[in-house]
């Protein structure tokens, strides 16, 4: 009797494991129409208004997600600023490129996978690399 208990269990437990394996399919009639265009200028300005412009982008960031936003646009801006501000950051500060650089993705990812709270934590360390920039 336990033996065919055994058997059931581990017979259902293969077809449902196998089940998992099936093929997935997409709907094409589903997929957006149109592609989506976006255009981002070149943002210009010292260092200081650089930064400050993308440390204050940073923080509002999560507040554009919450409330749908285009937080896509947002982020792409935030990634602007920051490939203005790069080459006066790197003369000045190199060792702050790479945390710069790890929290701007960090912001970008947080808004492809709408993660809010991510979008935050990257806020506030840019926001206190900014501060640590400006201060020297």
């Amino acid at each position: 009797m336990v033996f065919r208990v055994a058997v059931a269990i581990g017979t259902f437990a293969s077809v449902l494991g196998l089940a998992a394996c099936s093929p997935t399919t997409y709907d094409e009639s589903r997929a957006p129409s149109t592609a989506v265009s976006t255009t981002t200028t070149t943002p210009t300005g010292t260092v200081t208004e650089l930064l400050t412009r993308l440390s204050s982008d940073a923080l509002g960031l999560s507040s554009v997600m919450i409330a749908d936003g285009d937080a896509g646009a947002a982020a792409e801006q935030i990634a602007a600023l920051w490939a203005a501000a790069r080459a006066d950051v790197q003369a000045k500060r190199p060792d702050l490129v790479e945390s710069f650089d790890a929290n701007v993705d960090r912001s970008t990812t947080a808004v492809q996978y709408r993660r809010a709270a991510d979008a935050d934590k990257a806020a506030r360390n840019l926001d206190a690399l900014v501060s640590a920039f400006l201060a020297s």
